[in-house]
Protein backbone atom coordinates (compact mmCIF):
# COMPACT_ATOMS: atom_id res chain seq x y z
CA UNK A 1 0.00 0.00 0.00
CA UNK A 2 1.31 3.42 -0.98
CA UNK A 3 0.40 6.80 0.47
CA UNK A 4 0.53 9.77 -1.91
CA UNK A 5 0.00 13.46 -1.13
CA UNK A 6 -1.16 15.61 -4.07
CA UNK A 7 -1.07 19.38 -4.39
CA UNK A 8 -3.64 21.81 -5.78
CA UNK A 9 -5.52 20.29 -8.74
CA UNK A 10 -7.80 23.32 -9.36
CA UNK A 11 -10.00 21.68 -11.94
CA UNK A 12 -7.18 20.17 -14.03
CA UNK A 13 -8.80 16.76 -14.42
CA UNK A 14 -6.64 15.64 -17.34
CA UNK A 15 -3.47 16.36 -15.35
CA UNK A 16 -4.87 14.47 -12.35
CA UNK A 17 -5.61 11.47 -14.55
CA UNK A 18 -2.12 11.54 -16.05
CA UNK A 19 -0.59 11.83 -12.58
CA UNK A 20 -2.53 8.84 -11.27
CA UNK A 21 -1.44 6.83 -14.31
CA UNK A 22 2.17 7.85 -13.70
CA UNK A 23 1.87 6.73 -10.08
CA UNK A 24 0.41 3.40 -11.10
CA UNK A 25 -2.31 4.23 -8.60
CA UNK A 26 -4.63 1.38 -7.58
CA UNK A 27 -7.66 2.32 -5.43
CA UNK A 28 -7.73 -1.21 -4.00
CA UNK A 29 -4.16 -0.83 -2.76
CA UNK A 30 -3.19 2.84 -2.48
CA UNK A 31 -4.50 6.03 -0.88
CA UNK A 32 -4.22 9.55 -2.26
CA UNK A 33 -4.57 12.66 -0.09
CA UNK A 34 -5.52 15.84 -1.94
CA UNK A 35 -4.51 18.99 -0.08
CA UNK A 36 -7.36 21.29 -1.11
CA UNK A 37 -8.32 23.53 -4.01
CA UNK A 38 -9.78 20.64 -5.91
CA UNK A 39 -11.72 23.02 -8.16
CA UNK A 40 -11.67 26.34 -10.04
CA UNK A 41 -9.45 28.08 -12.57
CA UNK A 42 -8.85 24.84 -14.50
CA UNK A 43 -11.03 23.47 -17.33
CA UNK A 44 -12.86 20.53 -15.73
CA UNK A 45 -13.70 20.97 -12.05
CA UNK A 46 -16.76 18.75 -12.33
CA UNK A 47 -14.61 15.96 -13.78
CA UNK A 48 -12.20 16.24 -10.84
CA UNK A 49 -15.01 15.91 -8.31
CA UNK A 50 -16.62 12.97 -10.10
CA UNK A 51 -13.28 11.17 -10.32
CA UNK A 52 -12.57 11.64 -6.62
CA UNK A 53 -16.08 10.65 -5.55
CA UNK A 54 -15.81 7.44 -7.57
CA UNK A 55 -12.59 6.54 -5.75
CA UNK A 56 -14.42 6.70 -2.40
CA UNK A 57 -12.09 6.18 0.59
CA UNK A 58 -9.04 5.71 -1.65
CA UNK A 59 -9.16 9.48 -2.25
CA UNK A 60 -9.14 11.52 0.96
CA UNK A 61 -9.63 15.20 0.31
CA UNK A 62 -9.33 18.51 2.12
CA UNK A 63 -11.09 21.78 1.42
CA UNK A 64 -9.21 24.85 0.24
CA UNK A 65 -10.30 28.42 -0.32
CA UNK A 66 -11.47 27.72 -3.89
CA UNK A 67 -13.61 24.80 -2.72
CA UNK A 68 -15.29 26.99 -0.11
CA UNK A 69 -15.78 29.65 -2.79
CA UNK A 70 -17.57 27.06 -4.92
CA UNK A 71 -20.04 26.40 -2.09
CA UNK A 72 -20.74 30.09 -1.61
CA UNK A 73 -21.13 30.71 -5.35
CA UNK A 74 -23.42 27.70 -5.74
CA UNK A 75 -25.78 29.10 -3.14
CA UNK A 76 -25.75 32.63 -4.57
CA UNK A 77 -23.84 34.00 -1.57
CA UNK A 78 -20.77 35.07 -3.52
CA UNK A 79 -20.63 36.26 -7.13
CA UNK A 80 -18.40 34.22 -9.45
CA UNK A 81 -15.02 35.85 -10.03
CA UNK A 82 -13.68 36.92 -13.41
CA UNK A 83 -11.27 33.97 -13.52
CA UNK A 84 -13.66 31.39 -12.11
CA UNK A 85 -14.38 28.26 -14.13
CA UNK A 86 -17.14 26.77 -12.01
CA UNK A 87 -19.99 26.66 -14.52
CA UNK A 88 -19.38 23.00 -15.32
CA UNK A 89 -20.40 22.25 -11.74
CA UNK A 90 -23.04 24.92 -11.28
CA UNK A 91 -24.90 23.87 -14.45
CA UNK A 92 -24.41 20.10 -14.08
CA UNK A 93 -27.33 17.71 -13.74
CA UNK A 94 -25.58 16.21 -10.70
CA UNK A 95 -24.82 19.64 -9.26
CA UNK A 96 -26.55 18.98 -5.93
CA UNK A 97 -24.68 15.71 -5.46
CA UNK A 98 -21.35 17.39 -6.19
CA UNK A 99 -22.02 20.31 -3.84
CA UNK A 100 -23.19 18.03 -1.04
CA UNK A 101 -20.04 15.92 -1.35
CA UNK A 102 -17.77 18.98 -1.25
CA UNK A 103 -19.36 20.46 1.87
CA UNK A 104 -18.81 17.20 3.78
CA UNK A 105 -15.03 17.16 3.30
CA UNK A 106 -12.73 18.17 6.19
CA UNK A 107 -10.32 21.09 6.49
CA UNK A 108 -7.55 19.02 8.09
CA UNK A 109 -6.41 15.43 8.46
CA UNK A 110 -3.83 13.83 10.73
CA UNK A 111 -3.07 10.37 9.42
CA UNK A 112 -0.03 8.11 9.33
CA UNK A 113 2.03 10.72 11.16
CA UNK A 114 1.26 13.58 8.74
CA UNK A 115 -0.79 16.67 9.61
CA UNK A 116 -2.43 17.90 6.41
CA UNK A 117 -4.28 21.14 5.61
CA UNK A 118 -4.59 23.45 2.63
CA UNK A 119 -2.74 26.62 3.67
CA UNK A 120 -1.34 27.05 7.17
CA UNK A 121 -1.73 26.87 10.92
CA UNK A 122 -1.21 29.53 13.55
CA UNK A 123 1.99 29.30 15.63
CA UNK A 124 0.24 28.59 18.94
CA UNK A 125 -1.91 25.73 17.62
CA UNK A 126 -0.85 22.20 18.51
CA UNK A 127 -1.61 19.32 16.15
CA UNK A 128 -4.48 18.15 18.33
CA UNK A 129 -5.86 21.70 18.47
CA UNK A 130 -5.69 22.00 14.69
CA UNK A 131 -7.77 18.86 14.35
CA UNK A 132 -10.30 19.97 16.96
CA UNK A 133 -10.72 23.41 15.38
CA UNK A 134 -11.02 21.95 11.87
CA UNK A 135 -13.71 19.62 13.19
CA UNK A 136 -15.70 22.59 14.49
CA UNK A 137 -15.87 23.99 10.96
CA UNK A 138 -16.64 20.61 9.42
CA UNK A 139 -19.50 20.05 11.87
CA UNK A 140 -21.11 23.36 10.92
CA UNK A 141 -20.44 23.00 7.19
CA UNK A 142 -21.98 19.54 7.04
CA UNK A 143 -24.88 20.47 9.32
CA UNK A 144 -28.18 22.33 8.93
CA UNK A 145 -26.67 25.80 9.55
CA UNK A 146 -24.12 25.62 6.74
CA UNK A 147 -25.63 28.46 4.72
CA UNK A 148 -25.51 30.81 7.69
CA UNK A 149 -21.87 29.86 8.13
CA UNK A 150 -21.11 30.65 4.48
CA UNK A 151 -22.87 34.03 4.72
CA UNK A 152 -20.52 35.02 7.54
CA UNK A 153 -17.35 33.24 6.42
CA UNK A 154 -15.72 36.03 4.40
CA UNK A 155 -13.52 38.76 5.86
CA UNK A 156 -10.04 39.16 7.33
CA UNK A 157 -11.01 39.91 10.92
CA UNK A 158 -10.12 38.89 13.53
CA UNK A 159 -6.50 38.70 12.37
CA UNK A 160 -5.39 36.38 15.17
CA UNK A 161 -6.53 33.68 17.53
CA UNK A 162 -7.90 34.16 21.02
CA UNK A 163 -9.15 31.28 23.12
CA UNK A 164 -12.24 33.26 23.98
CA UNK A 165 -13.38 33.71 20.39
CA UNK A 166 -16.94 32.57 19.76
CA UNK A 167 -19.42 32.30 16.94
CA UNK A 168 -18.66 33.49 13.43
CA UNK A 169 -15.44 35.26 14.46
CA UNK A 170 -14.06 32.00 15.81
CA UNK A 171 -14.97 30.01 12.70
CA UNK A 172 -13.63 32.74 10.41
CA UNK A 173 -10.18 32.69 12.03
CA UNK A 174 -10.04 28.90 11.71
CA UNK A 175 -11.04 29.00 8.05
CA UNK A 176 -8.66 31.85 7.22
CA UNK A 177 -5.69 30.09 8.78
CA UNK A 178 -6.37 26.65 7.32
CA UNK A 179 -7.31 27.82 3.81
CA UNK A 180 -5.69 31.24 3.21
CA UNK A 181 -2.65 31.77 5.44
CA UNK A 182 0.84 32.46 4.09
CA UNK A 183 2.41 35.09 6.36
CA UNK A 184 1.90 35.96 10.01
CA UNK A 185 3.76 37.71 12.82
CA UNK A 186 5.52 35.71 15.55
CA UNK A 187 2.47 36.50 17.69
CA UNK A 188 0.15 34.92 15.11
CA UNK A 189 -1.38 37.99 13.45
CA UNK A 190 -2.27 36.99 9.89
CA UNK A 191 -1.69 38.93 6.67
CA UNK A 192 -3.51 38.08 3.44
CA UNK A 193 -2.35 40.55 0.79
CA UNK A 194 1.07 39.06 0.07
CA UNK A 195 1.26 36.14 -2.35
CA UNK A 196 4.96 36.21 -3.19
CA UNK A 197 7.59 33.62 -2.30
CA UNK A 198 8.68 33.02 1.28
CA UNK A 199 11.07 35.98 1.34
CA UNK A 200 8.45 38.39 -0.02
CA UNK A 201 6.40 39.08 3.08
CA UNK A 202 5.89 42.53 4.58
CA UNK A 203 8.17 43.74 7.39
CA UNK A 204 7.52 41.95 10.65
CA UNK A 205 5.83 38.97 9.01
CA UNK A 206 7.22 35.49 8.43
CA UNK A 207 6.01 32.48 6.50
CA UNK A 208 3.79 30.76 9.06
CA UNK A 209 6.04 27.68 9.06
CA UNK A 210 9.17 29.71 9.93
CA UNK A 211 7.78 31.31 13.09
CA UNK A 212 10.09 30.35 15.98
CA UNK A 213 8.48 28.05 18.51
CA UNK A 214 5.64 26.93 16.22
CA UNK A 215 3.69 24.34 18.23
CA UNK A 216 3.37 21.95 15.26
CA UNK A 217 7.12 21.93 14.54
CA UNK A 218 7.48 18.41 15.94
CA UNK A 219 5.00 17.02 13.39
CA UNK A 220 5.40 16.53 9.64
CA UNK A 221 2.98 19.01 8.04
CA UNK A 222 1.87 18.98 4.40
CA UNK A 223 0.02 21.75 2.57
CA UNK A 224 -0.62 23.37 -0.82
CA UNK A 225 -2.05 26.84 -1.59
CA UNK A 226 1.26 28.68 -2.18
CA UNK A 227 2.26 28.23 -5.83
CA UNK A 228 5.00 30.88 -5.66
CA UNK A 229 6.56 28.89 -2.83
CA UNK A 230 6.47 25.70 -4.85
CA UNK A 231 7.89 22.35 -3.85
CA UNK A 232 9.48 22.40 -0.42
CA UNK A 233 10.90 19.29 1.23
CA UNK A 234 12.08 19.74 4.80
CA UNK A 235 12.27 17.15 7.58
CA UNK A 236 9.06 18.49 9.14
CA UNK A 237 7.36 20.15 6.14
CA UNK A 238 6.12 19.38 2.63
CA UNK A 239 4.74 22.07 0.29
CA UNK A 240 3.01 20.68 -2.81
CA UNK A 241 1.35 23.48 -4.81
CA UNK A 242 3.58 23.67 -7.88
CA UNK A 243 1.29 25.79 -10.05
CA UNK A 244 -0.47 23.20 -12.18
CA UNK A 245 -3.16 25.62 -13.30
CA UNK A 246 -0.54 28.27 -14.20
CA UNK A 247 1.43 25.96 -16.51
CA UNK A 248 3.64 24.39 -13.84
CA UNK A 249 3.35 20.82 -12.63
CA UNK A 250 0.85 18.77 -10.70
CA UNK A 251 2.88 17.18 -7.92
CA UNK A 252 2.56 14.13 -5.73
CA UNK A 253 4.91 12.81 -3.10
CA UNK A 254 5.00 9.15 -2.15
CA UNK A 255 5.68 8.60 1.54
CA UNK A 256 7.19 5.42 2.86
CA UNK A 257 6.48 3.92 6.26
CA UNK A 258 9.53 5.85 7.35
CA UNK A 259 8.33 9.38 6.64
CA UNK A 260 11.85 10.41 5.68
CA UNK A 261 11.43 8.20 2.58
CA UNK A 262 9.92 10.56 0.02
CA UNK A 263 9.63 10.40 -3.75
CA UNK A 264 8.44 13.40 -5.78
CA UNK A 265 6.39 12.58 -8.90
CA UNK A 266 5.23 15.33 -11.26
CA UNK A 267 3.37 15.76 -14.53
CA UNK A 268 3.71 18.89 -16.61
CA UNK A 269 0.53 20.91 -17.20
CA UNK A 270 -0.43 23.36 -19.94
CA UNK A 271 -1.47 26.73 -18.49
CA UNK A 272 -5.20 27.06 -17.88
CA UNK A 273 -4.84 30.61 -16.50
CA UNK A 274 -2.38 33.45 -16.74
CA UNK A 275 -0.23 33.77 -13.58
CA UNK A 276 -1.88 35.50 -10.65
CA UNK A 277 -4.31 34.51 -7.94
Amino acid sequence: MAMYLIGDVQGCNDALGRLLDTLGFSPSRDTIYLLGDLVNRGPDSAGVLRRLMKLEDAARCLLGNHDLHLLAAAEGLRPPGRKDTLQGILQAEDRDTLIDWVRRQPLARHENGVLMFHAGVLPSWTSSQVMALAQEVQDVLSGPDWLDFLRNMYGNLPLGWRNGLRGHDRLRVIVNALTRLRFCTPQGEMEFASTESADGGPPGYLPWFDVPGRATADTLVAFGHWSTLGWQNRPNLLSLDTGCVWGGCLSAVRLGQNLAERELIQVKCPPAQKPGR
